[in-house]
């Protein structure tokens, strides 16, 4: 089920848009303003955005622009602002289409289905054979785990949950998120099984790295930069 976001300050917007991508099976969280839309975009892995302009708080045009600095994911504007130079405003800033207000919601959920569709062929595309953080490589084809280019023994499970951590460095990921990364997206693991395994990864990572818990929120994978206080075993539980 894809993740997507959709902020504006009309309720009654977020309901019509909301009914419809869920309608086809969309997964659908709400802001009403641009604060709030930031958080769920800092923590939740989203795959489609559709923002509107002028929001309380951080208008669209600033939202975006946090948004750039973290992800790539499709950004859609939903505006009533339709001056061409709000439209190239808006895709200069990273924007992926721009839909003026009022709008014909199927039409909306096709362009949010053609742009997922482009992110998700396009992240294929891009998967890095070789992923880096600090001291640490992930051999993506043989799937190894090497630290300071000698090889750490890791089982596939472990495999699957650095390549999230590290395919996404400095992003919080819920234990769903970990679970499905892990042991697949339609199998029931434990609590007790994910932080087991958690504990052994950052038994393997040792000083340099570590599965940071930020609390509330999910998981944080965090490299030592040599200079900086080693990370301690506290706060991973």
């Amino acid at each position: 089920m894809y993740k997507v976001l959709v902020a504006d300050d009309e309720a009654e917007v977020i309901e019509l848009v909301s009914l419809y991508l869920e309608k086809d099976g969309f997964e659908v969280l709400s802001a009403s303003d641009g604060i709030t839309a930031l958080g769920i975009a800092t923590t939740e892995k989203l795959d489609c955005a559709i923002l509107d302009v002028m929001m309380p708080e951080l208008n669209g045009f600033q939202l975006i622009k946090k948004i750039r600095e973290k992800s790539n994911i499709p950004v859609i504007m939903l505006t009533a602002r339709t001056s061409s130079s709000d439209k190239v405003l808006a895709l200069d800033m990273g924007a992926d289409d721009y839909v003026a207000k009022p709008f014909d919601p199927l039409e909306l959920c096709a362009r949010v289905k053609a742009n997922i569709r482009r992110y998700t062929s396009a992240s294929k595309e891009e998967v890095q054979a070789l992923l880096k953080a600090g001291c640490f490589e992930l051999d993506a084809q043989q799937c190894l785990l090497y630290k300071n280019k000698e090889q750490i023994e890791i089982t596939s499970t472990e495999f699957r949950i650095l390549q999230l951590f590290m395919t996404n460095p400095n992003r919080v990921f819920t234990k769903g998120q970990i679970s499905a990364a892990g042991w697949g997206e339609n199998t029931y693991v434990e609590d007790n099984s994910i932080m087991v395994c958690l504990s052994k990864i950052r038994s393997k990572l040792g000083d340099e790295g570590s599965i940071k818990n930020i609390r509330g929120l999910g998981y944080r994978m965090e490299i030592s930069d040599g200079e900086s206080e080693k990370t301690s075993g506290g706060g991973n539980e």
